[in-house]
């Protein structure tokens, strides 16, 4: 994709194209304000993660983490805030994100089978009054493939393990070919193979150019999973690279007394290791 051409200021000299109006950026996210009830749960929070890279915003349980996302995708309303998809409105480009939601927001009662939801992922080309057809079912079961599903695609989707569920989804969020992906605590309440199952799967489309955000829970991954985070607890604390901003000033302005020293010490310890193998070498 070519880049605009660099506007030009007063006296001649160039400047490049905001955030909000780049259609290189994924996600632009400025001054966000989310409140339940006249409380705040996001204030005035800035996030414009990288295109191509796997993104993660971290923080403490109540800290506005999927507040942000679900306002940046129209699902929950914000009290202020400017939102741009690769430059443009969320509205005229939905059909470039696609956004996993956590396991617990889903009626999983739903009589549907594993391949009707990686199915409802290709509404848009199907269309909504069309049934899908023989090409669109093998779209779907590719996707299944790619998660490790294929087996389970007549099973009901009530009927699967938490981290079936979870491939399910993803396979679904797939199945919409979208630019920008979009998952809230992808990782949680999953096995360890599914973990590494979706993180593969995750690694493999950001190879491909795609761009990743998670909520992501675990501190302990975030070095090893992601290039760029977000620390938030109601505001904005940093945003960076991971070897910038996941720091133990960081953390504990982050998580203040939720985290012993010796706990902020190990996780970036363990960070440094998964940065530079080198560095946990004695």
């Amino acid at each position: 994709m070519v880049k605009p051409a660099l506007k030009t200021v007063e006296g001649g000299a160039p400047r490049e194209p905001s955030p909000e109006n780049d259609p290189v950026i994924p996600l632009a996210i400025r001054g966000m304000t989310v409140a339940y009830g006249g409380k705040p749960v996001v204030y005035d929070v800035d996030f414009v993660p990288p295109a191509g890279r796997m993104a993660a915003i971290i923080g403490p349980n109540g800290a506005g983490k999927s507040s942000l996302l679900k306002a940046a995708l129209g699902i929950v309303p914000s009290v202020s805030g400017r939102v741009s998809i690769f430059g443009k409105p969320l509205s005229e480009a939905r059909a470039r994100v696609a956004y996993v939601p956590q396991r617990a927001g889903v009626d999983w009662d739903f009589p549907a089978t594993v391949l009707d939801v990686v199915v409802m992922g290709l509404y848009r080309q199907i269309g909504l009054l069309r049934f899908a057809g023989r090409r669109e079912k093998a779209q779907a079961l590719a996707c299944l493939e790619q998660v490790g599903m294929a087996a389970f695609a007549g099973r009901q989707i009530g009927q699967l393990s938490g981290g079936q569920q979870q491939r399910v989804f993803l396979a679904r969020a797939l199945a919409q070919g979208a630019d920008l992906l979009v998952l809230d605590e992808p990782f949680a309440g999953v096995d360890a193979a599914t973990e590494r199952a979706i993180v593969q799967v995750l690694r493999d489309l950001k190879a491909a150019g795609q761009t990743i955000v998670c909520v992501h829970h675990d501190l302990a991954t975030v070095a090893e999973y992601f290039d760029h985070v977000l620390l938030m607890n109601v505001r904005k604390v940093a945003e960076g690279s991971v070897a910038e901003a996941f720091t133990p000033e960081t953390l504990q302005q982050t998580y203040g007394g939720r985290l012993t020293s010796t706990q902020v010490a190990d996780i970036t310890r363990a960070g440094a290791e998964a940065l530079d193998p080198t560095a946990g070498a004695g």
